[in-house]
């Protein structure tokens, strides 16, 4: 792989090269990316979605629409100082191309912004929802003539793999989906390959998957473009690893911040995990000088996220060459010399969040209102395909917005439209659909 063509301003439907170098200051092409995704439905639903906790009313507590956003905020300064790096070492990227350091910051914001866009409601338990309804309950009856592949993408429901979907799927009157450019949909791709076949290769990037069959053939554009293809798998995007890192920074000390405020973890416990994190640059005066919970919280979740943003930019910057020719098998935080102390806090976070009453509660209501509104769409939506819609389902159908598609040219995209249907819903509306249909 070489950066030249990692950093393509290429977009769907474009009949000519885009340069860097002739790009409009005031608003480059990848600051454009993050512009749409913030004005895109898809991204506002992102505001009653779950993080942690389901329906939740308290106004700390993180939705994946604040989560985005911090995330995007940790990519963007991640980028911006490994950019810094990378034109250091590949001159010819400024010198010949005009690429500064922060249209890599740009870039891994954008991605960072649209990293959770794809998930259904409830989080990774609409996931298991939906991958048990079509692996084990009502719509197990509808996949059975379907390639591995396509009963993959349903029985495996992949969020990312949705994302791309949302980020990239032409429908009628908006073609190219958000039109993102290619740099930013390769360096969301966390997982650059289908559902089928599985690749045991202990890569970080072959974990899950990372786009449906449907899309198949534009991510291969995509990868084409970027140079990702060895003619064995694609390599991930290197940049999709500071997107990884920013996540993964995130999730470990905002949902354990949320954790603090819920008081489901005890303050003085926590705040030691804090503190054991950046025992090397914390300000014990200035520390000690903080008079409330909110202020000592604060001022150690601002701590540990820039000792994290450090330490995940010198790896990246110490492994940029095995990262850049697809050797580098590791998600960046797996290398951080802090990965004890996040270990256990997250392992704390397991234990008190996760794992806690209130949130297995919410997590069955969600699991519920998943599998009653899928009987209920998929079954209209197959019906319609067959041609033998009764009453019912011609109501049911009624309740899908305009202009979102839902009966397919086959049974396999009649099946994930109605499901990316139900995952494109809010928490809220989801619930209240639910109800509504019981």
């Amino acid at each position: 792989m070489n950066w030249e063509q990692l950093l393509s301003l290429k977009r769907f439907g474009d009949n000519y090269k885009r340069l860097r170098i002739e790009q409009d200051e005031t608003r480059l092409g990848f600051e454009v990316d993050y512009d749409r995704i913030v004005f895109s439905s898809s991204f506002r639903s992102l505001q009653d979605k779950t993080q942690v906790i389901p329906f939740s009313k308290t106004d700390f507590v993180h939705t994946r629409l604040t989560h985005s956003l911090e995330v995007s905020v940790v990519g963007r300064s991640i980028g911006r100082l490994a950019g810094k790096h990378i034109l250091n070492k590949y001159p010819q990227l400024n010198q010949t191309f005009g690429y500064q350091p922060n249209d890599i910051g740009a870039i891994v914001a954008a991605a960072s912004l649209t990293h959770d866009i794809g998930n259904p409601p409830f989080g990774h338990s609409g996931e298991k929802a939906i991958g048990y309804f079509f692996e084990h309950g009502y719509g197990k009856k509808y996949i059975d003539k379907l390639s591995r592949q396509e009963k993959n993408d349903l029985i495996y429901f992949e969020g990312n793999a949705n994302g791309f979907r949302i980020a990239s799927k032409s429908m009628e009157g908006i073609p190219g989906g958000l039109r993102l450019s290619y740099a930013t949909l390769g360096a969301y791709t966390k997982y650059p390959k289908g559902s089928f076949p599985e690749i045991n290769s202990g890569h970080v990037a072959h974990k899950k998957y990372g786009y449906f069959k449907s899309e198949e053939l534009f991510f291969k554009s995509i990868a084409e473009e970027l140079g990702l293809d060895n003619n064995k798998h694609y390599h991930r995007h290197p940049l999709a690893f500071l997107v990884e890192a920013a996540d993964d920074i995130c999730y470990t000390i905002i949902d354990f911040e949320d954790g603090i405020n819920l008081g489901l973890i005890s303050e003085d416990y926590a705040l030691e995990y804090l503190i054991n994190l950046v025992r090397e640059t914390i300000d014990t005066k200035k520390y000690n000088s903080l008079t409330n919970r909110s202020q000592r919280l604060s001022y150690l979740r601002a701590l540990s996220i820039n000792t994290l943003i450090q330490d995940a930019v010198r790896i990246f910057n110490e492994n940029e060459s095995k990262i850049l020719n697809g050797t580098f098998i590791y998600a960046l935080m797996e290398k951080s010399k802090y990965k004890a102390q996040i270990e256990d806090i997250i392992g704390l976070s397991v234990e008190k969040i996760y794992k806690s009453q209130e949130v297995t509660n919410k997590e069955v209501v969600g699991y519920k209102v998943i599998s009653s509104l899928l009987k209920a769409f998929v079954t209209a939506a197959v019906n319609s395909f067959n041609n033998q819609m009764s009453s019912y389902d011609k109501l049911i159908l009624r309740l899908v917005p305009d202009g979102v598609p839902i009966v397919g040219q086959d049974l396999y995209e009649t099946l994930l439209n109605s499901t990316c249907f139900i995952a494109s819903l809010s928490d809220g509306k989801a619930h209240k659909l639910s109800q509504q249909i019981s």
